[in-house]
């Protein structure tokens, strides 16, 4: 006779894979807080997180803006935020996360104070973001606001 209590417990080592769209809220902000910046300590998550809050205070200040109105729509824009990207390598690693990896869960608690309103902006408004190792178009010229972590932070991009 087999003694339940002393047997382990076998849990998943991933999350089954879904269609983004059918996640919640705060789960695709947490994924996307992973994709987009895992390596990063907690004040370059935060401001990663930020970005995306910002956009949707943007959006909702004009009435709506392209890249969306709330945090699910402004995190799965096609390109703006590349690890949703189809022919990006993390977006299957977002597609079946492991709940256990402490990167994951940490992007998780800092996506479930942004989505209530708890987290701290510290980009100054931000709404445009990129690593030191890319130079984007879109920066050429413009004066950033923050520098988190291996982050160039700005806002105010036409």
């Amino acid at each position: 006779m087999t003694d339940l209590m002393t047997r382990p417990i076998a849990e998943p080592e991933t999350l089954p894979e879904t269609l983004p769209e059918t996640l919640p809220e705060a789960e695709i902000l947490a994924r996307t807080l992973y994709g987009e910046a895992r390596g990063e300590d907690l004040a370059g998550i935060e401001a990663v997180a930020s970005v995306i809050l910002n956009r949707v205070a943007f959006a909702r200040k004009r009435g709506r803006y392209w890249w969306g109105n709330d945090i699910k729509s402004v995190c799965l824009k096609p390109g703006q935020f590349s690890c949703w990207n189809a022919d990006d390598p993390n977006r299957k690693k977002l597609l079946a996360i492991n709940p256990r990896d402490p990167a994951y869960r940490l992007c998780k608690r800092i996506a479930k104070r942004a989505v209530t309103g708890e987290l701290r902006d510290q980009t100054d408004g931000a709404t445009h973001y990129h690593t030191h190792a890319v130079d984007p178009y879109w920066a050429r010229g413009q004066v950033p606001v923050a520098e988190i972590g291996h982050h160039v932070f700005y806002k105010n991009i036409g």
